[in-house]
């Protein structure tokens, strides 16, 4: 046992080497030789390749009536409820193995066989067939040591089961001799031609040594085998396992297609190719094919019916009649047809499924060269790998030996002499690899990585580690893969080691980090100060001020400090963040002396325009969407480029403020009916409803067309609350929203003229956009323009809830004067000199409009958002919020333009349902099992249903499932539609 001193070194240098946190993930986790195959990459992934399977099913295999008509598609249901007889299951059956067959280039001469079982069954099949005890010159080589032998013992069962089996059929035989069968001297070589004819070998089996030890044949094996078949064609016969081997042959193309042609190969389909069932396939020469039909009409022993290819040419005389391979259970490739279906009841779902798996790997790889070839390719990037880290080396020595299909590594740990701790850091390793994880002594967990799985060597075989590199694999899953190999390892190695120094009282203390929880980042002596320069609440408290309790008690609830006014110097308990509020500052001379020098680590502003000189050295928040007051350089400005601080913002807050605004000033005068007029009337007892309404025609909303300039926060819910009044709404955005914009039920239009035509409602929210500094104007100035307003419909409604400069004012007032433009509702900064009474801002434009158009106007100072109590309270909230997560973790909410060094961006948060969906808001409801739940089952009934309906091409009994299912899948479609709303998860997606 090492030291105490020891130990704690290599636990030392294991935690330093994976310090770096995990390595990239492999694509696909299953390591095993079957899973992987489907090539999927996630749940996600995999299920969706479930609705593609069962999309291709009923695309290619159709209900036909006795005419041939087709009456629509065959359901993976219907297939399953089948009897597996007949049609489609004969058809299923024939493409299955015509696909394989193409795929895999099996020579047209051959014939497949097909059969129950996986490959072990194969192997069986074509060795009770093809050796014959009762032929004293038949002698039989099998590629493994001889079983029971002192190399073969180290393999265990399973490597012995092959020559085992061969012994067992001669040692029970009447005519058999255990001494015609014949073992190699080295594990997966072939002896040269002249050492078989010399040995009087008539049938070689190669098995499983490329599955199970990862090793392959070099060119000269397979020259070997070759030169021996073709000394005497027809009675030397080769069997070969192709489990591993198809789709990973190493050789040159000349050596695969003689292989191919010359050799018997045996393969279980659900590792081979995909498939969910255990179906073997042998690929006979037609010399095979003699000696199996010239041996079952003198057997030397029975063979089970399942595991029969050879067919009594009579079929009254299943005894005594002359036997036939003509009628067995093969698919012949030359003439495309089956000479007898498959020996007992098949799963017509597992073969449609294979069919459907092969043809999409061979959409997403290519050919079965391309197959080999990635396999190669997989080969040398695990060969480059191992020679560049100590740490490993390769099961199998020899370069050429190698296997393309499976690799086998072994850790090679100077540290580590005892086997059974070696052992017992490799199976905690595949804990971490897998989904289990480790537990350290001292309670700190590191969850499963889930990378690979399915990893283990089999028992006997030089390795530690036994893993499918095959070409299906993508070539970047063979440096994650064994990159997540040896960080596994290390980090078992650690977890081992505090084991063993626990035992002998040596402990360590629990991190924060490895339980999950975040580190705080601050500086516990420090008083951090925040200065919060606007006012965080707007209703009036019971002295008739702006009542900004309840930020104040988010501040305290939090931890911190709430001051009243400025920090003037006092003392501050070190360890808090400090707010001091002061919302009457608003000029470049009352704030420059407060901030110049960093007297404030942090701010939160809402209108208030920061100086470039003023200094946050901490981050700022704006509560608000846009930053263009957020001049500071301590974040680069107000678009965050650069500097030392995080510049974020709290958008979406004030969005449905600003909009029901935008709806209320459209309100009032459409639909145009003059209520205050009627009012009038009825109070005076001036009006009989039966007579007069028909003086008031006016027209409703529904069916008018609005225009939406821009598809923000608040252009989105103007858009959404004209949609819920039944407008039709064309919405001009940038390009990219076009399939967002669409996937909403609005009609996207490139332009704005074109948004605009027809439309009897515009309005615009796209804010300023970049200032043109040689211009000094906006990039969305007059954005809406002469051209963009005469598009429109006689007398329509412009509401500007957004920038004053947005609408051009000249163009408007000839709107206006034409009746182009009947209402025009503008909200706008107006300013104020206080010595001068000089009027600036974007509001001065229109103001010459009243005198010709006041009827035709409504003027508001900005006010449609600013004055909304709760929406400031919140974003306040948020933007507090967002001052802790900064100031204690370093982390950044909603950040605006670059991401200084030291920090962390954690995405975006928004006011529920207003503007994107951010991935946190999808993150929390995918965390909520209540809500995921929900949603599934209510998205799982509505494609069931969907589907049954587009499979069901009858009229009469598709009628029968609406009657059936309508009111499920309207309920479903209502509960769906709903749980997103509720969980903010409608809109786009950003």
């Amino acid at each position: 046992m090492a030291s105490i001193a020891d130990l704690k070194a290599q636990r030392e240098a294991a935690l330093a080497a994976t310090a770096a946190g995990a390595p990239a993930r492999t694509s696909n986790q299953f390591f095993g030789v079957g899973p992987i195959t489907d090539i999927t990459t996630d749940e996600v992934d995999s299920r969706l390749m479930r609705f593609e399977f069962e999309a291709w099913l009923e695309a290619n295999y159709r209900k036909l009536d006795d005419k041939g008509n087709d009456l629509g598609p065959i359901t993976s249901a219907e297939l399953g409820r089948s009897m597996h007889r007949g049609y489609p299951a004969d058809k299923v059956l024939l493409d299955m193995m015509y696909e394989i067959n193409r795929y895999f280039e099996f020579p047209k001469q051959n014939k497949m066989a097909v059969g129950l079982g996986g490959g072990h069954s194969g192997f069986t099949v074509a060795a009770v067939h093809l050796i014959n005890a009762n032929k004293q010159d038949q002698h039989i080589f099998v590629d493994t040591p001889r079983p029971e032998s002192e190399e073969a013992m180290i393999g265990g069962f399973f490597r012995q089961s092959w020559g085992a089996q061969i012994l067992e059929l001669h040692k029970y035989a009447p005519n058999g001799d255990m001494g015609r069968v014949h073992f190699t001297g080295k594990e997966g070589a072939i002896p040269s031609a002249d050492e078989l004819v010399e040995m009087g070998v008539k049938v070689f089996f190669g098995v499983g040594h490329e599955t199970t030890g990862a090793s392959t044949y070099t060119d000269g094996d397979i020259k070997n085998l070759l030169a021996w078949i073709d000394r005497d064609p027809a009675n030397h016969h080769a069997v070969i396992d192709a489990t591993s081997l198809l789709g990973s042959m190493v050789w040159d193309q000349d050596l695969v297609d003689q292989v191919q042609n010359k050799c018997c190969m045996f393969m279980p389909l659900q590792k081979a190719i995909g498939g969910i069932s255990g179906y073997f396939l042998i690929s006979f020469t037609p010399a095979a094919l003699a000696l199996v039909e010239e041996n079952q009409n003198d057997p030397s022993w029975a063979i089970a019916r399942q595991l029969k290819i050879v067919v009594p040419e009579n079929p009254k005389l299943p005894l005594t009649g002359k036997k036939t391979v003509g009628l067995g259970p093969f698919y012949d490739p030359a003439e495309h047809k089956m000479l007898g279906g498959i020996i007992n009841t098949f799963s017509t779902l597992a073969f449609a499924e294979t069919t459907f798996g092969l043809l999409r790997s061979e959409k997403l790889v290519g050919s079965v060269r391309d197959l080999n070839r990635r396999s190669i390719e997989n080969r040398e990037a695990v060969n480059d790998w191992v020679a560049s880290h100590d740490l490993f080396e390769l099961g199998v020595e020899e370069v050429a030996r190698r296997g393309a299909a499976v690799t086998l590594l072994k850790v090679n740990d100077a540290d580590i002499t005892d086997a059974d701790l070696h052992a017992r850091i490799i199976a905690r390793s595949k804990q971490l690899l897998g989904f289990e994880g480790l537990t350290h002594p001292n309670g700190d967990r590191e969850p499963g990585l889930d990378v690979a799985r399915y990893v283990n060597a089999f028992p006997g075989t030089p390795g530690d580690y036994r893993a499918w590199i095959g070409g299906i694999r993508p070539h970047a899953d063979i440096p994650a893969l064994l990159d997540n190999l040896e960080y596994a390892y290390l980090r078992a190695k650690a977890v081992v080691l505090e084991e063993l120094l626990a035992e002998q009282g040596e402990t360590f203390e629990s991190s924060a980090s490895a339980a999950g929880g975040r580190v705080r980042q601050d500086d516990q002596s420090k008083a951090y100060k925040v200065l919060v320069a606007d006012l965080i609440g707007l209703k009036f408290d019971a002295n008739g001020n702006p009542d900004h309790s309840e930020a104040r008690a988010h501040v305290e609830s939090k931890g911190g400090v709430f001051h009243e006014g400025g920090h003037d110097g006092q003392d501050l308990e070190a360890g808090k963040i400090h707010f001091f509020y002061e919302p009457n500052l608003s000029t470049e001379e009352e704030l420059l002396p407060r901030t110049k020098d960093g007297q404030y680590d942090a701010t939160i502003v809402a209108a208030t325009f920061l100086p470039q000189a003023s200094v946050f050295k901490h981050g700022g928040v704006r509560i608000g969407a846009g930053t263009g007051n957020m001049g500071s350089a301590s974040w680069g400005g107000g678009n965050g480029t650069g500097g030392e601080a995080p510049l974020m913002n709290t958008p979406s807050f004030n969005s449905r403020a600003t909009a029901h605004m935008a709806i209320k000033a459209l309100l009032k005068v459409a639909p145009d009916l003059p209520v205050d007029e009627m009012h009038g009337l009825v109070c005076d007892g001036n009006f009989d409803t039966g007579k007069d309404l028909c003086k008031f025609p006016t027209e409703k909303l529904e069916g008018k067309k609005m225009a939406v300039i821009g598809y923000g926060n608040i252009g989105r819910e103007v858009a959404n609350l004209g949609k819920a009044l039944g407008m039709n709404v064309s919405i001009y955005a940038r390009a990219h929203h076009k399939d967002w914009i669409e996937s909403e039920g609005f009609t996207y239009a490139e332009t704005p003229i074109e948004a605009a035509t027809g439309a009897d409602v515009l309005s615009p929210h796209t804010g300023l956009g970049a200032l043109n500094a040689e211009t000094g104007k906006f990039a969305n100035d007059s954005l809406v323009n002469t051209d963009v307003l005469n598009a429109m419909n006689d007398g329509a409604i412009i509401v500007n809830y957004d920038r004053g400069e947005v609408v051009n004012a000249d163009a408007l007032d000839a709107a206006l004067t034409s009746g182009k433009v009947r209402y025009a509702a503008i909200d706008a900064d107006l300013f104020k000199n206080a010595e001068t009474g000089e009027l600036s801002g974007p509001m001065v434009p229109y103001l010459g409009l009243v005198e010709r158009h006041g009827d035709k106007l409504e003027l508001l100072p900005h006010a449609a958002a600013d004055t909304e109590h709760l929406s400031r309270v919140e974003g306040a909230k948020q933007a507090i919020d967002q001052i802790f997560d900064v100031i204690q973790y370093k982390a950044v909410t909603n950040l605006k333009g670059d991401l200084p060094e030291g920090y962390t961006n954690s995405g975006a948060t928004t006011v529920n349902g207003v503007g994107k969906v951010t991935p946190n808001a999808l993150s929390s409801a995918a965390g909520s099992a209540g809500a995921a739940a929900q949603a599934r089952e209510s998205a799982e009934q509505m494609a069931a249903i969907w589907g049954a309906f587009a499979s069901t091409t009858d009229a009469d009994r598709r009628q029968e499932l609406v009657n059936q299912y309508g009111a499920q899948l309207v309920y479903h479609s209502n509960r769906y539609a709903s749980l997103m709303e509720e969980l903010g998860l409608k809109g786009p997606y950003g």
